[in-house]
């Protein structure tokens, strides 16, 4: 190891409890994006985060207003126009917490149990926003930063990233970059250091079925009247076969085979049958059978329930034929399909199966290009090299099977590929009870990504 990236290192293992105390304090702060009621929650991990970024080294540290939550913005170009900008992308926005009786402590009083800290928002993703400004700071009080660095930290990503697109665009000048880091996308055990290559898109549907104008007595009308909410379940049971595969017309159309070495590469990964039922508590897997678990994840489209409504859903008998029904529907799609076709397909779909006996309504509710990056990037070598040089091992390469619609937006507005990877792992229990970050693979993170830095500066052919 080089002197200057041991400096570094070594100054990150001295203060490691510094960092821990810094991502404590962001932790501390309610930032549920969805809510109204924190929205002064929102404003005040947005200024944390700015004072952290200041008192980490970052210079034009701002917070820039949006439609709805700030961004918080800093940067160092110290290293000059020769070497390239890395442009690190978060969110200090998190989840909310219901409900709130299954968290063995309070989700907002961070607390170190064991070689975990534990509270809503360590794992995704103030820890991993934390873990790249730490990494950043280490080198920076040991020496002269090897490569420009720009920090965008959102805080809406937990409910769409609704104006963060619009905020792209706009400030085009101020984000230019060559690459972006993403660190987002987690591991797939503490053993394993994992590199994300592709992103499953998305589109998010809301279908609303209407029968009679208002709720009527099942037992005068049942019979006559066709009940919505039947006309609805029967016709999302007809969206799978029972092999799992979608049935919706011309969904697979754009789906492309993988080649050979990607299922190879995808092999390697450790998601067999008792790994799959331990993480999920489900009795039994499903999908896909001519497919192995890793594909199905991440390599092939799906079409998911996500809620439903309808009728009477409270304690006891209320014997109605409700007068409509709603289900809220998700797709993740896979590189070369589109969320916009897929919302024609759906359509297209209703307008042919739906009964005249109802009246339906298809709300689109947003979406994102899947997408995909080369594994031989040179950005993907630097952090393939500096996972490798911390955890002893070749890092495995995943499609994840999650949507991140800020990595299309850079790739479109921006022009940049984003390097995606991160140090959460599959059971930190995100977006539930008892959220938390293992607290040795983040340190881990920590010195991965000094070497990351240092690795980006003597990568050729990343300058645009």
């Amino acid at each position: 190891m080089s002197t200057r990236r041991g400096d570094a290192v070594k100054f990150a293992r001295d203060h490691m409890d510094e960092y821990l105390s810094s991502l404590k304090k962001l932790v501390e702060i309610p930032s549920i994006s969805t809510f109204p009621e924190n929205q002064n929650d929102i404003q005040r991990a947005a200024s944390e985060l700015a004072y952290q970024m200041e008192m980490a080294g970052m210079q034009n540290v701002k917070i820039i207003p949006t439609q709805g939550h700030p961004v918080v913005y800093g940067e160092d170009l110290s290293a000059g126009p020769e070497k390239p900008v890395v442009l690190v992308y978060g969110h200090y926005d998190v989840q909310p917490v219901d409900p709130l009786e299954l968290w063995e402590t309070p989700p907002f009083e961070p607390q170190v149990k064991g070689d975990y800290l534990v509270g809503r928002g360590t794992s995704d993703m103030k820890g991993q926003v934390l873990a790249a400004l730490s990494a950043y700071h280490a080198i920076r009080k040991t020496q002269e930063i090897p490569v420009n660095v720009k920090f965008v930290v959102e805080g809406e990503e937990e409910i769409g990233s609704p104006h963060f697109r619009a905020f792209v665009e706009k400030h085009v000048d101020l984000l230019k970059s060559d690459i972006s880091l993403n660190p987002d996308a987690g591991m797939m055990a503490p053993h394993l250091p994992t590199i994300v290559y592709a992103l499953r898109g998305l589109a998010f549907f809301e279908l609303l079925v209407y029968g009679p104008s208002h709720d009527l007595h099942s037992g005068v009308f049942g019979g006559v009247i066709h009940n919505p909410a039947q006309v609805l379940c029967e016709f999302i049971a007809g969206l799978h076969d029972q092999n799992g595969t979608v049935t919706l017309p011309g969904f697979y159309d754009r789906v492309k085979p993988l080649p050979d070495w990607e299922k190879q590469e995808l092999s390697r990964l450790p998601l067999g049958e008792e790994v799959l039922l331990e993480q999920t508590g489900a009795p039994a897997l499903w999908g896909e059978s001519e497919f192995n678990f890793a594909e199905r994840i991440g390599a092939r489209p799906t079409l998911e329930v996500n809620g439903l409504y309808s009728g009477f859903i409270g304690q006891g008998s209320k014997t109605i034929i409700p007068a409509y029904a709603m289900a809220k529907i998700s797709c993740r799609l896979v590189p070369e399909q589109n969320p916009h076709e897929v919302h024609q397909q759906f359509l297209q779909h209703l307008k042919n199966v739906m009964p005249p006996t109802v009246r339906w309504e298809l709300k689109y509710l947003g979406g994102g290009n899947p997408c995909m990056t080369d594994i031989r990037h040179p950005a993907n070598q630097a952090l393939a090299s500096a996972l490798e040089t911390v955890w002893g091992i070749r890092p495995v390469y995943k499609r994840e099977g999650g949507s991140v619609p800020v990595v299309g937006d850079f790739k479109n507005f921006l022009g940049i590929e984003s390097i995606l990877t991160g140090f959460g792992l599959p059971d930190d229990r995100i977006h539930s009870p008892n959220e938390h970050l293992h607290l040795p693979t983040w340190k881990k993170g920590i010195e991965a990504l000094i070497h990351f830095f240092f690795n980006l500066a003597e990568q050729e052919g990343l300058k645009h």
